[in-house]
């Protein structure tokens, strides 16, 4: 087939949605197919760039489209100067750390497809698609984009998938007013789709209800892990046998992923019996928007007796990722919102390492289906730390739900069958 995949940058972040992307795109292609990922936004970034196509819808002008009518009618020339991926990585940065409540008008015109704010824009990537892409299907990356979906069917003749990745939670943060009017804009556009995708089946149950959406018309792709992860575990049991008991966190650093939650743990976990080496390591990106917050925990982290304890990584590559969850014997994202992917569980199973999650959105069922870890109450610190304590006092049981949760991962949750899963939506519409 061939398939056009959009994919929104993420200002400067390594960001799950778009590996998703990204490692599907490069997956379709060792299968034969013939993709083109097209970056919208900012450019990608991503741990293996599958292609270099230029940014459309450029975050510059897209805000000023949407702030004057003047930038909707200037030539391309005079849009070129602001697509430039440097500018686009230097703005993105800023955008990706606005707050949705701001971002509602700017979101509604997105939405509204060729009657929105970024029509011009539109028209430009509908010319870019039919005159060097073709595609039989195109799949878009997240409903923020489902106005797109009317002009390609009308201009390319082509069906339009629509991928459902965790909007709930931009919607949820904005203004009940106008989370209303984008929910009613998002269900008159709903017949423009062909088929929606969800990361898992809490998701998919989740979304319908949200939007009103017909279950049947929902598939379920879980996301899947690059071969790199499954890569051979090399005296996995003999290094962990020679090093204190270790938790890792890897994730970006905010209070929505439960970054405060997993100090607060762990500052119990050294209390209980037989836990008072217990160490943390935590990895990930680390936003303006939240750095202020973040540095006065870590301030108070290392003037309390849990200095010693907590090891900071910052944000880390693929392979710094890897050697991280080598070096750790339980892992945890302790959320306060319902996860609609979970990757990071998918990934840190794929090292043979057990998981505690909150017993909230895709992880009961991503745990269900692997046997690789233990869920807890959301939001409680205490319950945490006792469960990461359980594994960390019988290491035999928590390496045996590893290496259970790693053999699922490597025969149902990578990258080529989540390609494949996709490739069964693509060709069921395209009939």
């Amino acid at each position: 087939m061939n398939i056009g995949i959009l994919a929104a940058g993420a200002g400067g972040m390594y960001c799950g949605s778009c590996m998703r992307d990204n490692d599907m795109a490069m997956a379709l292609k060792r299968l034969g197919h013939a993709v083109t990922l097209v970056p919208l936004y900012t450019p990608l970034r991503t741990e293996n760039q599958s292609d270099a196509s230029e940014v459309f819808y450029g975050g510059i002008n897209v805000y000023l489209q949407h702030a004057s009518s003047v930038f909707r009618h200037t030539p391309r020339a005079f849009d070129w100067l602001f697509d430039r991926p440097w500018l686009l990585g230097m703005a993105g940065s800023l955008g990706a750390q606005t707050p949705p409540e701001k971002l509602a008008e700017f979101t509604l015109g997105i939405v509204r497809g060729e009657e929105g704010t970024a029509h011009k824009e539109l028209h430009r990537l509908v010319a870019f698609l039919k005159e060097h892409v073709r595609p039989q299907v195109i799949s878009l990356p997240n409903l923020m984009f489902i106005g797109m979906a009317r002009l390609f069917r009308q201009e390319l003749g082509v069906p339009v998938v629509c991928e459902m990745t965790g909007e709930d939670i931009f919607l949820d943060a904005m203004h009940p007013a106008d989370r209303q009017r984008m929910q009613t804009l998002i269900r008159q556009r709903i017949g423009d789709v062909s088929r929606f995708v969800a990361t898992s089946d809490y998701y998919a149950g989740r979304m319908a209800e949200y939007l009103g959406i017909d279950r049947g018309r929902i598939d379920v792709v879980y996301t899947g892990v690059a071969k790199e992860y499954l890569e051979p575990i090399s005296n996995g049991d003999a290094a962990s046998a020679g090093r204190p008991p270790t938790v890792g966190y890897l994730a970006r650093i905010c209070p929505e992923k439960g970054f405060d939650q997993v100090l607060a743990a762990t500052e119990k976990l050294v209390q209980l019996p037989g836990m008072s080496g217990a160490k943390l390591i935590i990895a990930g990106y680390l936003g303006s928007r939240d750095a202020k917050w973040a540095k006065a925990i870590l301030q108070g982290i290392s003037q309390s007796p849990l200095r010693d304890s907590v090891t900071f990584l910052g944000e880390v590559d693929r392979r710094q990722k890897l050697e991280m969850l080598n070096s750790i014997d339980v892992f945890t994202v302790p959320t306060r919102y319902p996860e609609a992917k979970g990757v990071y569980v998918l990934e840190a199973l794929a090292r043979g390492v057990p998981v505690v999650q909150p017993d909230h959105g895709a992880f009961p069922e991503l745990l269900q289906r692997t046997g690789g870890g233990l869920l807890t109450p959301p939001g409680d610190a205490a319950a945490l730390a006792k469960t990461l304590a359980e594994l960390l006092g019988d290491l035999p049981r928590g390496r045996e739900m590893g290496r259970r949760g790693r053999a699922v991962i490597e025969s149902q949750f990578t990258d080529e069958q989540m390609a494949r899963g996709m490739l069964k939506v693509f060709e069921s519409v395209s009939k």
